[in-house]
Order: structure tokens, then sequence, then C-alpha cells
């Protein structure tokens, strides 16, 4: 799994009558991404090292939502990135972030699916994350998702000590046939 694997062709509406779409994160647009880490995360932040090798890690899967306005051309500068882990068994959601000027809009949701969808790509039997207590947002966002709270982690955001709550979604296989269906 790469980075490079295929990214779901989902858009949402977007501002002045044009949309946002999602495509590959790639290592151009991790200066957007350290920016957008500054405005979300404080001095929690990753690094531009931090991110770049995320990137590259083995396993990941990383996303980018980005801005396709009427009237404009060309690349715009992206406004939401998430990224998973797959160790074989379960996926673990790395991140998840969009820009302020962005948010409640409807692209977390559409970065969460595609996380969740390539979940189900790649045979996960669940999806982990980490959030923290105080982000009310997420919580709401990830508790329509179907996700459940496992744990709580002291003083799991540094350096601000603040706690994250470990939540779980199991993807269930669909259901296949049974019975005398299952040899037709």
């Amino acid at each position: 799994m790469t980075v490079l694997d295929p990214v779901p062709e989902r858009r949402i509406a977007g501002p002045r009558g044009g949309t946002i779409r999602l495509r590959a994160l790639e290592a151009p647009d991790l200066r957007r991404v350290v920016v957008l880490e500054q405005r979300l995360f404080g001095r929690g932040a990753w690094t531009y090292g931090m991110l770049a090798e995320e990137l590259g890690g083995p396993g990941r899967w990383y996303v980018a939502a980005e801005p396709e306005p009427l009237d404009a051309a060309g690349p715009q500068e992206i406004v939401g990135y998430a990224g998973l882990w797959f160790d074989g068994d379960v996926t673990q959601i790395m991140t998840i972030g969009v820009d302020p000027a962005a948010q409640h809009q409807g692209v977390g949701t559409l970065l969460l699916d595609a996380l969740v969808e390539r979940s189900r790509v790649l045979r996960a039997s669940a999806v982990l994350l980490e959030v923290a207590v105080t982000n009310d947002a997420a919580l709401a966002m990830y508790a329509k998702h179907g996700f459940e709270q496992m744990g709580l982690r002291r003083r799991y955001y540094q350096p601000g000590n603040v706690d994250a709550y470990t939540m779980r979604l199991e993807l269930r296989e669909t259901p296949g046939p049974v019975g005398a269906e299952a040899v037709e």
C-alpha cells in the first residue's frame, strides 16, 4: 500500500458554486499541511520532517481535500488532509485536519468516509483512532459514523497534557448468501 494507491472519486459542494474533491496527498502539499497543522494543533503540530516520514511510511495512505472553484483555474491550496496506517489487521487513523475556514462544510466527513472506505478495501477488521477529549466536533463526527469509545489515554497529546479517547469502528463484512443460496 502506498500513497499512490487509488483515491475514491468523491466530491462535495464547495465554495462559490464549485466542489471539493479528494486526491492523493503528495510531497508538494506538505508545506500547506504544516501551516494547517500549526493552525489546528499549535505546539503539538507535526513538523515537516515528521509529515514527510509519515507520508512515505510503509502501510500509509493519505488523501487531500482540494477545492475546485468555478472562478479559478489550476491547483488550489488544499483545505483538508487525512491519513491512515494499516498493520495487516486494523487501520489506525493517523490524522484528520480541516482548515478552520472550511470546517462544518462536510470536508471532515468526506475525509473520514474515504479512510473508512479504504479500510474496507484493505479488509481491515476495525478502524482505530485517538481524539482529544476537548474536540467536541470530532467526537460528534466519529460517534455519528459509529465509532465507540474504548478507553482514555491520559496526557496523550503533548506538550499540552491533553487526554485522548481511544475509539474503534468495527468493520463487519457484508453478509453473503447462506444455505442453498451459497451454492447456486
